[in-house]
């Protein structure tokens, strides 16, 4: 008990100082800002959500004491909530039928353990939360946000407010920033789920079995949600910010499983880790490439590729 404590403390006040790095304006302190969930999502996966959950309440409220509510709250809802739900969800499973004996626990084997499709569905749900959250502060409506994302680029970038083509750049940039910043949140959020996993699972901790990642599905009402994002994006107003931002997220997710996919299509081709790894690098250096993986994983949610290639053709055994 006092060892998880004092782990939980650890995590808080790492996270603490990852996160506020980011007002020093190093460029080394945006990644360290970015991996701020990492040593909560640690000790929840490691060592239990609670732990986490007190790691993480310390740590806001010392970052509100210290510098300003505006801290605490940003902090709660951008590394605390997601790190301990999000742990606690890859931790949470239940036996499967008739697995369990009386007075005894069903195996690790014999457990039902939250599925990743859906852990990823949360996933997307913290980044919108934490996008939507950040644009708030800038105003209540869309025209005060778009203004504010508006007067922060030029600041950013230094170019002349009085020439026609800096201002046609500054709009279309403001234009996709939330979707731009969702993405980048999602993302994120993702590799910290993953680190902390990978990391618990080579120290032994990870009670859950490694899953499969190439067998991931979103859920299948997701779809249902992607297309009434989508539909409210043309409405107009705050409501189709907030419409924008959920489709990015929701869309980023199914990008995500068109890389299953693509893991999944290519378990019989000899040169699979060069295929990968190249497609892999395409969507990282050049980003518009994952509308391709965006595709990949729409069209499977609709006719089931990985199904129906695995029947046609079972794959040699694969981890990846």
């Amino acid at each position: 008990m006092m060892i998880g404590l004092l782990i939980a403390i650890a995590a808080g006040c790492a996270s603490a100082l990852m996160f506020a790095s980011i007002s020093s304006g190093a460029l080394v302190s945006l990644l360290l800002f970015y991996l701020a969930p990492l040593p909560l999502m640690l000790a929840a996966i490691g060592w239990g959500p609670v732990g986490a959950a007190i790691g993480g309440i310390l740590a806001g409220g010392t970052l509100g004491l210290i510098f300003s509510l505006p801290y605490l709250v940003a902090f709660l809802l951008a590394v605390a909530l997601p790190a301990w739900w999000l742990g606690r969800l890859v931790l949470l499973g239940r036996p499967m039928a008739g697995a369990a004996t009386a007075g005894a626990p069903a195996p690790v084997d014999a457990v039902e353990w939250y599925p990743v499709g859906r852990l990823l569905l949360w996933i997307a749900g913290f980044a919108a939360l934490t996008t939507v959250s950040a644009l708030f502060t800038l105003g209540a409506d869309s025209e005060t946000i778009a203004a504010g994302l508006r007067h922060g680029l030029e600041r950013i970038m230094q170019m002349p407010s009085s020439s026609s083509e800096s201002t046609q750049i500054i709009d279309a940039l403001a234009a996709i920033a939330p979707a731009a910043a969702t993405i980048i949140a999602m993302t994120t959020l993702t590799l910290n789920v993953w680190l902390a996993a990978y990391v618990t699972s080579a120290s032994g901790r990870l009670r859950r079995p490694w899953p499969v990642l190439r067998e991931v599905n979103m859920p299948p009402m997701t779809l249902v949600a992607l297309f009434v994002a989508l539909a409210l994006c043309f409405t107009g107003g705050l409501l189709a910010l907030i419409a924008q931002i959920a489709a990015a997220a929701l869309l980023l997710g199914y990008a995500f499983t068109g890389f299953a996919v693509l893991h999944t299509i290519t378990l019989g081709i000899k040169s699979r880790g060069v295929l990968l790894s190249f497609a892999y690098a395409l969507v990282l250096v050049f980003g518009w490439p994952v509308i391709a993986m965006i595709a990949l994983g729409l069209v499977d949610a609709f006719f089931g590729i990985r199904q129906r290639y695995l029947q046609r053709k079972p794959p040699p055994l694969s981890s990846t």
